[in-house]
């Protein structure tokens, strides 16, 4: 008999079908649960410790690009069990596949999980870490049902879609190192100006997955987004406690000498608290702020250097654009020197200086990826354009060994033997070490038993495979 008691405590048992049935353990991720018989697709599942079928829950359905749900979901598992959220993610979206196919899996997804478990049609949201976090934008672009997004990293996808019939709540979460930091604040800006509910919460760090606490804030905000649209009833307790939490790490970041990151919270305090409670003590606050001679320094030098990295990202656009057209190599010295200055603006000691070099610096990295994903997967691969963007790559990040492999399998695959050396020898100057490997780059079995590469091998690792006969 306790036995009995204890797996009614801990396991849910559901009847998808007439043949399926699915146990669902609680207070655990539960992966690979199919979405029905017919298509071969499945999600991930999260039900709070106190999950109970008396009431109906409000869901974060959480997306990550590679389809990977339980993963996406442990992000958000600890912030869903202490606000009683139920969390779900496909394991079958990917950013290879077409956007369509991707939102109709997104459909079938929101339709068997509400057609299983007790979810509040009123209270389901979407939420995703980077380019997840945009995908879920535009599924709460395009399903009405989803009313609001969590996203991390990320603005919206298309701020142009957003229908102002359809008020979905958006709340951002980042860091003020993150390359994607200014279009946030910009797309912050917009949504003000079209009335969407949203907030933004910004913390010290870069482009990174948000911890406990920062997620756990956003839901936070939703969940008194819902009872100010009387979505929810009104809990005074939870109002006043996260009043004083607001309040305290407000006070916090001041002590800390973090005045602009004390006065966004304070504005997002003001905004929200309006609808509830007396906010002149906070209205006082942030004018005294304000007024501080450290506030106006570091809002003058944030502004200084959010303006001149808009020129800076310009300026890399543009040039990535024209090289890739024109194949020109000779403009590799042009973005060496680039990084130079980046590498020296982030040992800075000013502040905002430093960010915006680790910004760019991240924006730069991103721009080489989503030019050598799109490159790759054309119908006809542009193997010249994709040798210039590794070779890109080798500049912008030095420390990725893969960067040069590929340059000196492309340049040996066109017989250009005297840049896969030269590409050679910058990876062994790098540490790299792994012989096997190195013996093994596609479309060099000429370039690797020629001397001279048997002579870098055997200066930066000991002893080449091939011995370097001497004329």
């Amino acid at each position: 008999m306790k036995k009995i008691t204890f797996l009614l405590l801990f396991c849910l048992v559901y009847t998808v079908n007439a043949q399926q049935q699915l146990r669902i353990k609680k207070g655990v991720i539960v992966d690979s649960l199919a979405i029905n018989d017919s298509i071969f697709e499945s999600f991930a599942l999260y039900l709070p410790k106190s999950f109970t079928t008396e009431k109906k829950w409000p869901i974060v359905y959480v997306f990550d690009m590679q389809g990977r749900g339980k993963e996406a979901l442990s992000m958000f598992v600890e912030s869903a069990e202490n606000q009683g959220y139920v969390l779900a993610a496909s394991n079958s979206v990917r950013d290879s596949l077409p956007l369509s196919e991707n939102v109709l899996k997104s459909g079938r997804l929101f339709s068997t999980v509400s057609s299983i478990f007790p979810i509040n049609e009123r209270r389901r949201y979407t939420a995703g870490f980077g380019s997840g976090a945009r995908f879920a934008s535009i599924n709460a672009i395009l399903y009405k049902e989803i009313k609001g997004v969590i996203s991390c990293g990320a603005s919206i996808a298309n701020i142009e879609l957003l229908d102002v019939k359809k008020p979905m709540h958006f709340v951002g979460v980042v860091g003020r190192e993150d390359y994607n930091y200014p279009e946030m604040i910009r797309g912050k800006k917009i949504l003000n100006l079209k009335k969407f509910p949203n907030q933004l919460i910004v913390f010290d760090g870069g482009h990174k997955r948000p911890g406990p606490y920062h997620i756990e804030k956003a839901m936070k905000y939703l969940t008194f987004s819902a009872m100010i649209n009387k979505v929810m009833e009104k809990d005074s307790v939870f109002i006043n406690k996260f009043y004083e939490e607001e309040l305290n790490e407000i006070d916090m970041l001041n002590k800390q000498r973090k005045p602009l990151l004390a006065g966004h919270l304070l504005a997002e305090s003001i905004k929200i608290f309006s609808f509830n409670t007396s906010i002149d003590s906070l209205k006082n606050y942030r004018k005294y702020l304000r007024k501080s001679k450290l506030f106006k320094a570091y809002n003058a030098n944030q502004n200084k250097f959010l303006l001149k990295e808009s020129f800076l990202l310009d300026e890399y656009n543009y040039y990535i654009e024209e090289d890739l057209q024109t194949y020109n190599y000779n403009n590799l010295g042009w973005w060496n020197y680039q990084m130079e200055e980046l590498n020296k603006f982030e040992k800075s000691n000013e502040f905002f200086q430093k960010q915006m070099a680790v910004r760019l610096k991240g924006y730069l990295g991103a721009l080489l990826e989503d030019n050598i994903e799109s490159t790759k997967f054309n119908e006809i691969v542009d193997e010249e354009a994709l040798r210039l963007l590794y070779m890109l790559k080798t500049i912008i990040k030095p420390k990725v060994f893969s960067s040069y492999l590929e340059v000196i399998s492309l340049s040996s695959k066109v017989e250009d033997f005297g840049t896969a050396l030269f590409y050679l020898e910058e990876l062994l100057k790098q540490g790299y070490t792994n012989k096997t490997e190195l013996y093994s780059v596609k479309h060099t079995a000429l370039l690797r038993i020629s001397p001279e590469f048997n002579v870098l091998v055997t200066k930066y690792l000991n002893q080449a495979r091939y011995d370097v006969i001497q004329q």
